[in-house]
């Protein structure tokens, strides 16, 4: 497979657009989505039973991945240490806080967006064939859960990513949630996830930056705890 560019610590939206040009190449005709991600979160929780943050795991597809670790082998060893994939790890959630780390969570009757602090504890996994990078975004308030529904998405506006929750476990709870809080994850209607097969590059392009396209495709992880 031939790269597009030149080697070094790339961001997840700087090879979003080489991939759109290395592709390109290819098929003038290629459809959005151009990276895919999928998504294992937990809902953090603290010890008063409050929603604290957010804790995320993205793992990137294969072509993702293999144009982010070009050049990141600094000693030459065939190994990808935590020290040399550091870097990565850091110079996405810099280039990800401009787009709220494509993470919105509401909260209440009237769905208020909440305020997100810059990442933490941030990392990148590597197994030989994908990557997978580790971040926790806390609340810049916690939350009380109790008879309120907190609805997590997780979704690129443009589409350019598709995110997508894991089949299997795709959001916990972590720390100390109160007897009878769960989640789940509601899916886009079949006639949606449909629909998004069909969009063509030339429909992408006449959109406007403000379209929000991607909200119509994303899976939805709601929280919802009884009242006590």
């Amino acid at each position: 497979m031939r790269f597009c560019g030149k080697p070094g610590r790339r961001s997840l939206l700087t090879l979003i657009a080489m991939s759109v040009v290395c592709m390109g190449a290819v098929s003038a005709a290629l459809a959005h989505p151009h990276v895919w991600t999928t998504v294992r979160s937990e809902v953090v929780f603290g010890p008063d039973n409050k929603i604290t943050g957010i804790r995320h795991a993205w793992t990137f597809d294969e072509f993702y991945t293999a144009m982010a670790v070009q050049g990141l082998d600094t000693d030459g060893d065939g190994v990808y240490s935590k020290e040399e994939l550091q870097p990565l790890a850091q110079v996405n959630v810099d280039s990800l806080q401009e787009f709220e780390f494509f993470t919105f969570v509401r909260y209440g009757d009237d769905g208020k967006k909440l305020p997100l602090k810059p990442p933490i504890d941030y990392s990148i996994d590597y197994d030989k064939t994908v990557l997978t990078l580790h971040f926790t975004l806390p609340l810049e308030t916690p939350i009380d859960p109790n008879g309120k529904e907190v609805v997590i998405d997780v979704f690129d506006p443009s589409y350019f990513v598709a995110f997508g929750f894991a089949t299997e476990a795709p959001v916990k709870m972590a720390g100390t949630a109160a007897p009878g809080c769960g989640v789940e994850v509601k899916q886009p209607d079949a006639e949606t996830v449909a629909e998004a097969k069909t969009l063509t590059e030339a429909f992408f392009s006449e959109l406007g930056p403000e379209s929000f396209i991607g909200s119509r495709f994303a899976q939805t992880a709601i929280v919802k705890c009884a009242t006590p």
